[in-house]
């Protein structure tokens, strides 16, 4: 047989606006829009669960005090605290926040209120949950249990209901301040308030007693700390002064008079040294220049008025240095041996003689002031170490009398330090005013704080709008079937031929009504169910249907892709069974017999022949005996007589296993042959692919074939695996149609701007021509 391959369309791509998104908007508008239904029943559901809340729960009132902890309070009884960091601050209102929460003063407020008999609290009414809870527990708690005492149950009703107030106790920080926020619920207003109020008083009373408390226990055990250190300090004072009489240290100005003697006489040392220095320098300037000789003494000597006071020798310095000056004169204007140089030098030799007399005097004075100086000085050491010696043993006694009275001075500070401490606890004891003050007094509720009826139904709502969001994202994650033209285009990459919209009655799904297209979408059915063998005549008797139209656009795609050949046989198949096919195939072959072309129709569906089930009466003869030579084609063949379409029907047949076999046969390729001779179209209603392979057998007998597709039921894959692994029979697909297609959801799974949304503007087009009673 010729095969001639599908040329096909290159699909065109979207722009890049419409797919590099990163959200596909047209495709969320159109999952909003297909299950609208779904997600209004999950909202509506939702909103009365949630009105139902509100009629069965049990309002709760809330009452609310303030407290601020102020240590400003007891500022004029207490010395000014010093300044608290950030973090103590916090740790502060922690621990009164922690100290409202407490079980102590739960029980506290419990016996001033006398809660443990108030019924309010110990049986508050209960919310359907609580009420079956409850009723599990109790019989879970069935059963002999232990007696108790009156004193027992008393302390038991105490401490639950001490425990029931925790529970509806509410306490924390406002903010960043240092307020308080202490609230309280409760079934009954008054009693909330009652508590609330109850709560901040029992809280300011416990801060005074244990303030209280606390300086008692300071000033008892402070008063025997006084008693313990008066007595130790005392004792220490009178060692100290035993141990100074005992090794008699005299103290003056806080220091020994040895010590004192010895910084006297070591003072008077270090001067007598320093005489002893200059005496013995002037003296050894003196002897050194006497030492010169007398002429050199006078000539090179050099006395500073300074070291002397001698006016003598400063006069006869004084006319020495005249007489040279004019003797020098003289010898120079006149000679050396002028009588009167000579004069002169004789008046210089006798003031030399004059001033070195008066140098050896000097000389002689100074050395005695040196070793005056000197003997001095040796006195002074004598005296020093004598000192010395006795005050090295007044060191090592004083040293201890120091750590004597170091202790005794440590202990009466400590003494007076406990002291102070003391009457200031004793003053602390009697200032009554606590360091917290209530600023917000607890109203009486005037309306509930629970259940708020406007977030509890807002709450529903977005419960509602959630849960449909999950459901509609689980469905659309599911959603893996052919749905629009475009999938076929792009998954399977053939032509699609139309939408065949669902004829008869749909069955009824969870979300919504069935999809009965009796009018819209096929205009055809007046009743609720049509039989099948009414159903094989929707194209003829509806030529002007949705339905028609498609059909013959299969057509036109056949006469087009198959042109040039004078016979042409057909292949109508699925992927699986249930899809329609046979209707079909039986309608495709009635509209071209209705147009005046010689139709043959065979069923060649041989395991489930579902054409020849609509003949009646049953054939007794038809297409297997005529492949198997039994019979002649022709003697099994049935004319319908409105359309002159010919049927060549499967005879019921106890054993028929090898169908594919049977459809490759020899018999079947001539039984083909004689056809092609005296019909123009042979339509060959075949199994469907996934079960069984008897249409891939039969492939190279026919010239193309139409692919039915069940809309929204058959997955994309099974249906591109199928045709992939036969890429010949791939090659001989005509299109692809899509059956029983809900016409009124087609257009909510469409982009903006499809075919698919306009599909009601040209309803027009299709008139409704209802079937005609069977006859």
């Amino acid at each position: 047989m010729n095969q001639r391959p599908l040329p096909l369309t290159p699909v065109p791509t979207l722009r890049g606006d419409e797919t590099d998104s990163f959200i596909d908007l047209n495709r969320l508008a159109a999952i909003v829009a297909r299950r609208a239904r779904m997600a209004a029943a999950c909202v509506l559901v939702c909103f009365a669960l949630g009105v139902v809340y509100l009629v069965v729960a049990t309002p709760v009132y809330t009452s609310q005090t303030q407290i601020l902890l102020d240590e400003n309070l007891s500022k004029y009884a207490e010395e000014e605290p010093s300044p608290q960091s950030a973090q103590q601050a916090d740790t502060k209102i922690s621990s009164a926040v922690e100290i409202l929460k407490s079980g102590e003063l739960a029980l506290r407020v419990t016996d001033a209120q006398k809660l443990s008999e108030n019924e309010t609290i110990l049986n508050p009414p209960k919310s359907l949950p609580a009420m079956a809870k409850a009723a599990v527990k109790s019989l879970f708690s069935l059963g002999g249990g232990t007696e108790i005492t009156e004193a027992q149950a008393e302390n038991g009703r105490r401490q639950k209901a001490a425990a029931l107030l925790q529970q509806g106790l509410s306490v924390e920080r406002v903010a960043r301040s240092s307020v308080v926020a202490l609230s309280f619920r409760s079934t009954d207003p008054q009693l909330a308030a009652t508590i609330a109020n109850a709560y901040a008083g029992a809280y300011l009373t416990d801060q005074l007693n244990a303030n209280f408390d606390a300086t008692e226990k300071a000033s008892v055990w402070l008063q025997e700390r006084l008693t313990d250190l008066r007595q130790r300090s005392e004792k220490a004072s009178l060692d100290a002064e035993r141990f100074k009489v005992e090794n008699g240290l005299t103290l003056t100005r806080g220091e020994l008079m040895s010590e004192q003697q010895l910084t006297e006489l070591n003072g008077q040392l270090i001067v007598a040294q320093a005489d002893t220095a200059s005496a013995f320098a002037r003296y050894s300037q003196f002897k050194a220049i006497l030492e010169q000789g007398a002429e050199n003494a006078v000539k090179n000597a050099t006395i500073s008025s300074a070291q002397t006071n001698n006016s003598v020798i400063q006069d006869l310095r004084t006319r020495y240095l005249a007489v040279s000056k004019r003797e020098q004169a003289i010898a120079e204007n006149f000679k050396p041996d002028h009588p009167q140089a000579v004069a002169l030098r004789a008046e210089k030799a006798e003031l030399s003689g004059q001033i070195f007399r008066e140098l050896q005097q000097l000389t002689g004075s100074y050395r005695n002031e040196y070793e005056v100086a000197k003997s001095r000085e040796a006195s002074l050491r004598e005296s020093i170490e004598g000192v010395a010696g006795n005050n090295s043993k007044a060191n090592r006694s004083l040293v201890k009398l120091r750590e004597l009275e170091q202790r005794a001075t440590a202990l009466k500070t400590l003494y007076e330090s406990y002291l102070g401490r003391y009457e200031e606890a004793s003053q602390q004891q009697s200032f009554p005013i606590a360091k917290a003050r209530v600023i917000s007094q607890a109203g009486i509720p005037s309306s509930p704080s629970s259940p708020k009826k406007t977030m509890v139904l807002a709450f529903s709502i977005v419960l509602g709008t959630m849960l449909a969001a999950a459901i509609a994202g689980f469905l659309e994650f599911r959603e893996r079937f052919f749905r629009l033209e475009e999938d076929v285009r792009s998954i399977l990459g053939h032509k699609s031929l139309g939408y065949l919209p669902f004829v008869g009655k749909a069955p009824k799904t969870f979300w919504g009504k069935g999809h009965s297209h009796s009018r819209r979408g096929s205009d055809i059915a007046a009743e609720s169910e049509i039989p099948l063998s009414r159903m094989t005549r929707i194209a003829v008797e509806a030529p002007r249907s949705a339905f028609a139209e498609t059909l013959r656009n299969a057509k036109l795609a056949s006469d087009v892709i198959l042109q040039g050949r004078p016979n042409r046989v057909i292949g109508v198949v699925s992927a699986l069974p249930g899809e329609g096919k046979s209707t079909i195939a039986a309608n495709f072959a009635g509209l071209l017999a209705a147009s005046g072309k010689r139709t043959l129709l065979i069923d060649a569906d041989l395991r489930n022949p579902s054409v020849s089930g609509m003949i009646s009466p049953p054939p007794k003869t038809g297409l297997v005996e005529a492949v198997l030579g039994e019979e002649e084609w022709t003697a099994g063949l049935r004319v319908d007589p409105q359309t002159r379409l010919a049927i060549l029907p499967v005879a019921p047949r106890e054993r028929l296993y090898h169908t594919n076999e049977l459809l490759a046969s020899q018999g079947m390729e001539a039984l083909i042959a004689q056809a092609r001779k005296t019909f123009d179209y042979i339509i060959v209603d075949l199994a469907p692919l996934a079960p069984v392979i008897d249409a891939k057998a039969f492939s190279p007998l026919a010239d193309g074939f139409l692919m039915v597709v069940e809309w929204g039921r058959t997955p994309f894959r099974l249906v591109r695996d199928l045709l992939q692994s036969d890429p010949q029979f791939n090659a001989k697909i005509l299109g692809v149609m899509l059956n029983k297609t809900d016409m009124d959801q087609l257009g909510k799974y469409s982009d903006f701007g499809a075919a698919e949304k306009y599909r009601k503007s040209y309803e027009k087009y299709y008139v409704e021509q209802p079937l005609k009673p069977a006859q």
